[in-house]
């Protein structure tokens, strides 16, 4: 087991051993009773903390993609009209995630929704928040760890320096798991997309199958299925485990964008220990609903308590500008 790994699993222990605090939207940790800064004088603290770092650790979640307008996934707003309007008509889903849930009665309208979530996020541009993020890391040392699975990431830098340790878009797997095996999924979405047309399903010929053993595909993603905890899962705890190890003595910052309440133990709560841990660490979350800053790390970190593409953008105009 890899050293970021390992860090997820203790976390992992203690979100069972307190499942039910953290389903009622809190931490079991003693937090900070500090009061806030004025969001200026935070967004300043944000721009010299990543001036003066060596390093950066980006902790992208879900909610950095939501500033963004990758905010489909929970509820029947207007993009997830844009991307879902047939199945919206059709359903009455309240979001991507709910459509994913549902008890299909054909494997052809299944995979037609499917392939709509895919290519919807396999084609979508790089959002405005992501953009003004990568400004703020020019220059600098950094590292992408990240839940999204939506290919954002991996849209504005190397394979080498992102962990997607939740999945990715991009790939398929067997649903049986029958191999250690990924494969492209690109292609065949684009093809089940332009196959069905304004129709809510795909041709049968069409689905995915595994090229070894014949059955379904499904998606490298976590949540829904048997997500293959395989080498290609494995070399992403890796190249996290990697560089951490190599920075741990310098001035590394842990930059946490948008960690809800589902999964703290894969990035918010690793970032609270190796903080603790690491002699010269920094830590900076932002967050448009939590403010959890533990009581032990007070001296070293701060939250940001706003919204996440605003507070990227006046953290650029700031680095860029000297100001808001």
């Amino acid at each position: 087991m890899s050293y970021y790994e390992d860090i997820v699993m203790q976390t992992q222990m203690t979100y069972s051993r307190y499942y039910n605090i953290y389903a009622s939207g809190k931490t079991p940790y003693q937090l900070s009773g500090r009061p806030p800064l004025p969001y200026r004088e935070q967004i300043e603290r944000l721009a010299d903390e990543i001036r003066s770092a060596d390093c950066i650790v980006v902790g992208g979640a879900s909610g950095l993609s939501a500033s963004g307008g990758g905010d489909f996934y929970y509820e029947d707003n207007a993009s997830y009209r844009e991307h879902f309007g047939k199945y919206a008509e059709k359903y009455h889903f309240k979001g991507a995630f709910d459509g994913m849930l549902h008890r299909w009665t054909s494997r052809e309208e299944f995979w037609g929704y499917l392939a709509t979530f895919l290519y919807t996020t396999q084609t979508a541009p790089v959002r405005k928040p992501y953009q003004d993020l990568d400004t703020l890391l020019q220059g600098k040392d950094f590292f992408i760890l990240t839940t999204n699975q939506d290919t954002q990431f991996v849209k504005l830098y190397p394979e080498d320096k992102v962990a997607e340790i939740q999945g990715d878009h991009r790939f398929f797997q067997c649903a049986d798991c029958c191999t250690d095996d990924t494969w492209d999924a690109v292609e065949p979405v684009r093809k089940m997309i332009t196959a069905m047309g304004d129709d809510t399903a795909v041709p049968v010929s069409l689905i995915p199958r595994c090229p070894h053993c014949g059955r379904e595909a499904f998606p490298w993603v976590r949540g829904y299925g048997n997500f293959l905890q395989g080498k290609k899962y494995e070399h992403q705890y890796d190249k996290i485990s990697r560089y951490l190890l190599e920075h741990k003595d310098k001035n590394i910052l842990f930059l946490e964008l948008g960690v809800g309440r589902l999964t703290p133990m894969f990035i918010q709560e690793p970032f609270w220990l190796l903080t603790l841990s690491y002699p010269k660490a920094r830590y900076i979350a932002v967050n448009d609903r939590y403010d959890f800053l533990p009581e032990k790390i007070e001296d070293r970190g701060m939250v940001i308590v706003a919204d996440i593409a605003r507070v990227l953008r006046d953290a650029r105009s700031t680095i860029e500008n000297g100001g808001i």
